[in-house]
């Protein structure tokens, strides 16, 4: 799970990076609509780093870790799908981008709810 610290903190600083260059260098060049998406997948870009952080800081507490090491895998493989897939459209305008952006919502959810049956299974 060491890793993972190391991985969620890349991916806190990626959002901060890639939510720094979205408010400094896209504002004058995408429209409003594409700024919103651009800020969603910064969001939750920011919010599922912090989740892996927070499986890597809870994983010596948990039963469960082999599904704690899957919450976290797919809360990465949720930030590359949803996140990326929304960058790419807000710069791309291609919105078929968008039907890739709900495969990374599954594997939010996916890792979510391993991250609870990780914490159910550890009271057993």
């Amino acid at each position: 799970m060491r890793n993972y610290v190391k991985i969620g903190a890349l991916a806190a600083f990626l959002s901060v990076a890639i939510g720094a260059f979205g408010a400094h260098m896209l504002e004058k060049r995408i429209s409003a609509h594409y700024m919103d998406i651009y800020h969603t997948g910064v969001q939750y870009h920011m919010i599922h780093a912090l989740g892996i952080l927070l499986i890597a800081a809870l994983a010596d507490k948990l039963a469960g870790r082999k599904l704690a090491l899957w919450a976290a895998r797919l809360l990465l493989i949720g930030i590359v799908l949803f996140s990326g897939s929304l960058y790419a459209l807000a710069l791309s305008g291609m919105d078929v981008l968008g039907a890739i952006t709900p495969l990374g919502g599954l594997a939010f959810l996916a890792g979510w709810i391993c991250l609870a049956l990780a914490a159910r299974n550890a009271d057993k």
